[in-house]
C-alpha cells in the first residue's frame, strides 16, 4: 500500500436510495466546478419509467441497458477530457461495477447515507416524481452499501445540502491532495 494521494477522478456517481439527495448534490457539485452533470433517471427507457410510475420495481433485466448507457456517457466524457457527475441509485455492487467499468481511479462512488425514517419523510414531501413512496422499502431491501474495496466517499444526509457539498469537496480534496478541477464552460 502506498501513501501517494489518489488521482482525481474524471467521473463521480452520486448514489443512494430515492430521495436521499443524489440529484441535489450532483447538481450543486457540477454548478460549483463546471462539471458536466446528468440525472441517472434521464437514461431510463420509457418502459422503465412506466413501470416505476405504477409502483412496479425494476428487474435487473430492466436495469442492465440503463446502467450501460450511464457508463458509456461517463466514458465519453472522460475520453473527451471532461469531468462528469451523475446521480444514480446504483443500489447493488453489480450495478456499481458496470458504472465504474473497471476504472476505480477514473470513476468514484459517492454514497449518500441516511436512515429510512429521514428519507421516507423527504420522499413524502416530493411532488411530481414517478417513484412512489411504496417503493422505498424495496430500495432499502435492495441496497448493498459500498464496501471498503470500492473506496466510496460516504456523505451523511442528515445535514443541509450545502453541508453535504462541503463534506464531499473536503473528502475528495483530502483523498487526492489537490483542489477539484474547475471546468470552463
Amino acid at each position: 500500500m502506498t501513501d501517494r494521494p489518489a488521482p482525481m477522478p474524471h467521473g463521480l456517481v452520486v448514489m443512494g436510495v430515492s430521495s436521499s439527495g443524489k440529484s441535489t448534490l450532483a447538481e450543486a457539485f457540477a454548478a460549483r466546478f463546471g462539471w458536466t452533470c446528468r440525472d441517472g433517471d434521464s437514461f431510463h427507457s420509457p418502459q422503465n419509467v412506466e413501470k416505476m410510475s405504477h409502483g412496479i420495481a425494476l428487474t435487473d433485466e430492466d436495469r442492465w441497458p440503463w446502467l450501460r448507457s450511464i457508463a458509456a456517457w461517463l466514458k465519453e466524457n472522460r475520453e473527451a477530457g471532461r469531468h462528469a457527475v451523475v446521480s444514480c441509485s446504483a443500489l447493488r455492487r453489480a450495478y456499481r461495477d458496470i458504472l465504474v467499468g473497471g476504472e476505480p481511479d477514473e470513476v468514484r462512488i459517492v454514497f449518500l447515507e441516511g436512515s429510512r425514517e429521514l428519507i421516507g419523510a423527504r420522499m413524502a414531501k416530493r411532488k411530481h416524481h414517478y417513484m412512489p413512496t411504496s417503493l422505498l422499502d424495496s430500495q432499502f431491501a435492495t441496497l448493498e452499501p459500498p464496501g471498503p474495496d470500492e473506496r466510496p466517499i460516504t456523505v451523511a444526509i442528515d445535514v443541509t445540502p450545502a453541508e453535504m457539498l462541503e463534506a464531499l469537496v473536503r473528502a475528495l480534496e483530502a483523498e487526492t491532495g489537490r483542489p477539484i478541477p474547475v471546468e470552463s464552460p
